[in-house]
């Protein structure tokens, strides 16, 4: 094993590989150090211990996606329309890898607070972000909020079915299923 460290952010990479692979009880310090190749010393150079590394975990986790859905939220020229359309191919799309990680985090939200509180902070700045685009059409905001939560049941109910279940069908359910989701633009009043 080398002695080398790493940084932060590769131990931080390592641990969501880890959670991706089998959830949170595989986020083990012992584990990352060897498939990082370096000592468990290294990890203590930037952790105290593993409930540190969970919390930083959880940390960039919960940044990441409010960055990322006020990006892919953010009104920027194409039609809202399009943007909600263009957001369900996204999470539909073929990323196993971000989807295992937030259906392990969903998980791991079941058994333990802070986790849980971290996720209802991302759901609520998602669901936020994605009804804002169904005001945008012309919804008032109570159909703009049920539109948004159905939009997040369908995009992460898809990951909870078996892996190719409707591999074949995909582009058709979601296409489908936008066109239920997705109201043509209503003049506003």
């Amino acid at each position: 094993m080398e002695s080398k460290t790493k940084n932060r952010e590769s131990w931080l990479a390592a641990a969501f590989a880890a959670l991706a692979e089998g959830g949170v009880d595989k986020v083990r310090v012992e584990v990352l150090a060897k498939a990082l190749k370096v000592t468990k010393g290294s990890f203590y150079w930037h952790f105290r211990d593993r409930t540190d590394l969970m919390g930083a975990l959880l940390d960039s986790w919960k940044l990441g996606r409010i960055a990322a859905i006020k990006e892919q939220t953010r009104l920027d020229g194409r039609e809202p329309a399009q943007q909600l359309r263009d957001l369900l191919a996204l999470y539909g799309g073929n990323k196993p890898r971000g989807m295992a990680i937030e259906l392990a985090v969903r998980d791991w939200a079941r058994r333990a607070p802070e986790a849980e509180s971290v996720i209802a902070e991302v759901d609520r700045e998602r669901l936020h972000s994605v009804a804002g685009l169904f005001v945008a059409l012309g919804l008032p905001a109570d159909q703009a909020f049920a539109r948004a939560y159905l939009f997040y049941a369908f995009a992460f109910g898809q990951g909870l079915l078996a892996p190719g279940a409707a591999a074949d069908r995909a582009e058709v359910v979601r296409a489908i299923c936008a066109d239920v989701l997705v109201p043509a633009a209503q003049p506003q009043s």
